[in-house]
Formats: structure tokens, sequence, C-alpha cells
């Protein structure tokens, strides 16, 4: 199961390093990034749960201007962390705001129940009304966890 887990998060940081080094032909607007997810305690059904460092929040857009042709967000985690219990009670939502910082769309994740090491979710592609950002929040029992965001501009 370990190994798993490693060779999964070898392949996404090398899918992530080819999106980052790939210069497209056209004028597309392609980004990735993380964001390491701190340490946490929370409960669950009377039981503490935690989370150790090792833990990453990526988020992938591809697209151009201000259209989003694929766009995804979820967690891998690495040595010690990949052992853990992992993520209960946990969504993830895409919010997108104006150049103003001013929050104009949010596609709320469901929660799941179940808990995961490895939590990941897709969004449908879209065209947004405006310039601005768009960003990745991890929620875990109720509370954001981690954001990822990435300005989308002319």
């Amino acid at each position: 199961m370990l190994t798993q887990r490693i060779t999964r998060l070898g392949t996404v940081l090398t899918v992530a390093s080819a999106l980052v080094f790939t210069s497209p032909a056209s004028a597309q607007a392609n980004a990735v990034g993380s964001s390491p997810v701190h340490t946490f305690e929370y409960s669950v059904g009377g039981m503490v749960m935690k989370v150790p460092t090792g833990c990453m929040f990526t988020h992938i857009i591809r697209g151009g201007g201000r259209r989003i042709s694929y766009q995804n967000a979820g967690v891998d985690c690495g040595f010690v962390a990949a052992l853990s219990s992992g993520f209960c009670n946990w969504r993830i939502d895409f919010v997108y705001a104006d150049t103003d910082n001013r929050t104009y769309r949010t596609a709320r994740g469901r929660t799941h129940n179940e808990c995961r090491i490895d939590p990941m979710r897709g969004n449908s592609p879209q065209t947004l009304p405006r310039y601005g950002k768009a960003c990745a929040h991890l929620y875990v029992n109720g509370v954001r966890r981690v954001s990822q965001c990435h300005h989308i501009t002319k």
C-alpha cells in the first residue's frame, strides 16, 4: 500500500513537472501549483485524528484566457503522512474571484464522509465571466485547511 502511494506521488510529480516544462504551441494558460498541508488534528466520532507533515495540495488548470478546459485539485502524501488515516469528512471547493478579490462563484464539492489519504476532485470546463483568480480549497470536518490559487489574466 505504501509502495502504491509513493508510486502515485511520483506519477503526479512527473505529470506536474511535464506540464510546467512543456511550452504549448498555441496561446494556452496552463498552471500547476502545490501548497503544503500543515499538521493538524481533528475529532471524528470522539476519536482524535492527526494529519502529519508530508502532504501537498495540488491544483491544476488548463485552458486559455477566461476559458478553463480542465481543472483538478487533490492531496498527495508521502513518507509518514502516507501511513496516516487521512482526511475524513472532506470536500474540495473551487472558488472564483475578480481582480478586486471579490468572490463571484463557488463550485462547492460534496462532503465525503469516508476517510481518504488522497482526496481529489475535478471540475467541469467553463468560461469565467471575469479575470481574477481561481482557487481550490480543501475542507476537513468543515474547516478549511489549505488553499491553492492561480491568477487568471489577459
